[in-house]
């Protein structure tokens, strides 16, 4: 009877620390789709941190907007000011993106957008289609899930 009651206290004790581990402090999701690509692809899993408050441009984010999971890239913070002009001109300088940045058609991001102190601008990597800040607006705080830290690859095999 003795084992079988340690059994159970190690595995609450088990169950409470992957709770603590993947509740609190870290978080797993799939990328959904190729709104990421080529850095991040369709199926690859991405490990965040969720205590992280402080993003610097160029952090990949995981949020909840709309009622789903996105990905974006930070690309400006509280404070700044963003231009999407007409022919792609995306008036922020970022590296490693191949894509021009067209504002969307639909009208419900107003340019130039200053951000509030506790808002982020967020991109995707493949600008065509994907949904990000240029299609809802700025992202609070609030409704960052964590920075991602590392991404598992998923495999063809």
């Amino acid at each position: 009877m003795s084992e079988i009651k340690a059994f159970f206290i190690r595995l609450v004790i088990l169950l409470i620390f992957l709770w603590l581990l993947f509740g609190v402090f870290f978080g797993i999701t799939p990328m959904r789709g190729n709104d990421m690509f080529p850095r991040i692809s369709a199926g690859d899993l991405l490990l965040y941190y969720r205590l992280e408050k402080n993003f610097n441009s160029g952090d990949v984010l995981v949020f909840r907007k709309q009622g789903k999971i996105s990905t974006g890239r930070v690309v400006a913070h509280g404070g700044d000011s963003v231009e999407i002009t007409g022919d792609g001109e995306f008036i922020v300088i970022e590296t490693n993106v191949f894509y021009k940045t067209y504002p969307y058609d639909k009208k419900k991001v107003n340019y130039p957008l200053s951000l509030k102190k506790d808002e982020v601008f967020l991109l995707c990597d493949y600008r065509e289609g994907g949904r990000d800040s240029r299609y809802f607006g700025a992202v609070s705080k609030k409704e960052i899930k964590g920075k991602v830290i590392t991404i598992l690859r998923r495999s063809d095999l």
